[in-house]
């Protein structure tokens, strides 16, 4: 039996397994895509200590700092009997006297026509790291959060044309990343817009928006967010806001014993370094749960 079992292996995940490390307990980290979504971040620029790196970089440098294997297993199921938890796997079962949850989120879909039809023929769901994919090329991209921002900034620089297509009137992200988007001549924003539906042959061709107009793009990037990965907490009967766990200051959620940490949790701000802040605290008061009743 573990003494610590942490689900999930994003910022959140490595740096509560990195904690459970200092503290001596006996741990483990299952999580089948080490890193999470920072591995699709193209540049980073507002995690301490690096004043610009990629996703992919940085996660090497999380997974170097753990320096313990993480188990590639997909948790299907999490229960509690008396003071134990049962955590079963596609592969295997385990059993924790405490348990962090930090799975982050999932892709958000669009919902609009075609989108699965040309799903990877021209939609994504993140803006590409090779950017010679769209050099030339006259692009769209959905949504308003600092994601879109930066995605809109960065392929400009290699794309003929960038759409930014917002549903609202003003963009919720950062100001500064505004106001680069303002300074890009290549970016058109487009306010208030929403695409409808996916037109082409083979690959995508045109977008239709809620304006009716139909604008020529080779790709279309969704850039909106995700939904908390909380699957597993139903059968829990955790404390829920609008389908993210709710956790305390010490990151407890409504079951004893049971912890969150990172995006799934009801912090508003969902950023790299809010989740690894979480997941310290997560563990740190996982290690005084297990102290004082075991």
């Amino acid at each position: 039996m573990y003494q610590l079992i942490i689900i999930g292996a994003g910022p959140a995940g490595i740096t509560a397994g990195i904690y459970a490390k200092r503290y001596g307990i006996k741990y483990l980290v299952i999580g089948q895509n080490t890193g999470g979504a920072i591995n699709e971040a193209h540049i980073i620029d507002n995690y301490p200590g690096f004043k610009s790196i990629t996703g992919p970089e940085l996660t090497k440098k999380f997974e170097k700092h753990l320096d313990t294997p993480i188990k590639k297993e997909q948790v299907e199921k999490i229960t509690k009997k008396k003071d134990v938890f049962k955590i079963i796997t596609d592969k295997d079962k385990y059993q924790a006297k405490a348990v962090i949850l930090s799975l982050g989120m999932k892709i958000r879909k669009l919902g609009i026509k075609n989108e699965e039809k040309f799903l990877e023929k021209g939609i994504s769901y993140y803006t590409p790291h090779d950017l010679e994919s769209v050099k030339d090329k006259i692009i769209a991209i959905v949504g308003g959060g600092d994601s879109a921002l930066t995605a809109a900034i960065k392929t400009s620089d290699q794309a003929k044309g960038v759409y930014l297509i917002h549903r609202r009137d003003e963009f919720r992200g950062a100001p500064a990343l505004v106001k680069k988007v303002k300074q890009k001549t290549n970016i058109k924003i487009v306010y208030s817009g929403q695409v409808l539906e996916a037109k082409g042959k083979t690959k995508l061709e045109k977008i239709v928006l809620n304006t009716d107009q139909e604008l020529k793009v080779s790709n279309l990037f969704l850039e909106i967010g995700g939904v908390p990965n909380v699957q597993l907490c139903s059968d829990l009967k955790l404390s829920m806001d609008n389908n993210f766990v709710i956790t305390d200051k010490k990151q407890a959620t409504s079951l004893a014993g049971f912890f969150a940490a990172g995006d799934i949790t009801n912090n508003p701000l969902k950023q790299i370094v809010t989740a690894a802040a979480e997941g310290a605290i997560a563990t740190t008061s996982a290690y005084v749960y297990i102290k004082q009743n075991f």
